[in-house]
């Protein structure tokens, strides 16, 4: 198996400024990304950012060579960061990159090695991606937790932050009065991508569904991209989106 991991990293942030260089147990959080997806299978590791104070602060685990590659400052998005990589590295169209996001620090190296396995296994999708089950009400009712449903072949269907699949029957007084939330799926930041479909994504203009729900997955499918998706091999770890995020995860570590 063969594929390349990329983890987007820039150092502008709304929530958190300098997010990849905060603190974790005396290892900064873009370098726990760093060594997890080192662990994976991947042929290639690099990191893609835009600060020269991130890419100082990046070390290889596998070997002494460089793996940072700086990108430009104007990008939107993480995808089209990577995308920036394919090209500048001359990479084949049916070369296999995983998304590895920056603010992942326990992410586990099973997950990257599952997602790049499952495009592999797919050669009819585009992307692949993964999901877990919903197991609680409140993380089923909560519109920072992203849902999708999906196909019987394995293909996304639609991503939202709305819960989905709605269960009519359970909801008979509207949103705040719904009881179920069996065979609710959360929606994993995980992507693998063919390099083709890669710089096919970054080129299609943003969608009217990718900008009503701020996901930026959906301008693929209205596009009419092919996403492949099972559910986790394993759970992931926490992210860090909030000062309360990097405490909780600080905490696991010490």
């Amino acid at each position: 198996m063969s594929f390349k991991v990329v983890i987007p990293a820039r150092y502008a942030s709304t929530r958190l400024p300098g997010k990849p260089l905060l603190d974790i147990n005396g290892k900064s959080m873009v370098q726990w990304v760093v060594d997890a997806a080192c662990q994976s299978q991947a042929d290639e590791v690099l990191v893609a950012t835009d600060d020269a104070r991130i890419a100082e602060r990046v070390t290889n685990p596998r070997n002494s060579q460089s793996m940072v590659v700086m990108t430009r400052l104007d990008h939107l998005s993480g995808t089209d960061r990577i995308a920036e990589v394919a090209l500048q590295k001359h990479w084949s169209a049916d070369t296999i990159v995983v998304n590895v996001q920056g603010d992942e620090p326990q992410m586990p190296p099973q997950l990257i090695n599952q997602v790049a396995k499952l495009l592999i296994d797919n050669p009819r999708a585009d992307l692949s991606t993964l999901s877990t089950p919903i197991n609680s009400l409140e993380e089923f009712l909560n519109p920072n937790v992203v849902k999708v449903v999906s196909s019987n072949a394995g293909l996304a269907l639609y991503f939202s932050r709305a819960p989905i699949p709605w269960h009519r029957n359970g909801a008979s007084d509207g949103l705040m009065g719904q009881r179920e939330y069996q065979g609710g799926h959360r929606h994993l930041g995980i992507y693998a991508y063919r390099v083709a479909a890669l710089l096919q994504l970054t080129q299609l203009p943003a969608s009217a569904l990718e900008t009503a729900e701020s996901l930026e997955q959906l301008r693929a499918l209205q596009g009419g991209m092919r996403i492949a998706i099972a559910t986790a091999c394993q759970q992931p770890g926490l992210g860090i989106d909030t000062p309360h995020d990097l405490e909780r995860i600080r905490l696991q570590f010490t």
